[in-house]
């Protein structure tokens, strides 16, 4: 079975409903596990990253209800009202 970034992004939207938070470290080390190292890539700042289209289909899942806190590196609810 061929993964794709579809089904990376649902697991990340499952996990993200189930525990209210995402944390990067926890999603990559998952991904490169569970799904493979091609979701994964390092960025600018050589840090280990989530694969752009993979964050793509994460957001269109979660349609903004969720937002990306770039100090603490995790992903959250942006009101108290989960979907």
């Amino acid at each position: 079975m061929d993964l794709t970034a579809d089904d990376v992004a649902n697991w990340m939207f499952g996990e993200l409903k189930n525990a209210g938070v995402l944390y990067q470290t926890d999603a990559v080390n998952y991904i490169k596990s569970n799904f493979g190292e091609r979701f994964i890539y390092v960025n600018d700042n050589g840090h280990e990253s989530i694969d752009k289209d993979v964050k793509k289909a994460f957001k269109k899942l979660h349609g903004g209800k969720a937002a990306w806190d770039r100090d603490a590196f995790y992903w959250g609810w942006t009101s108290a009202i989960k979907v």
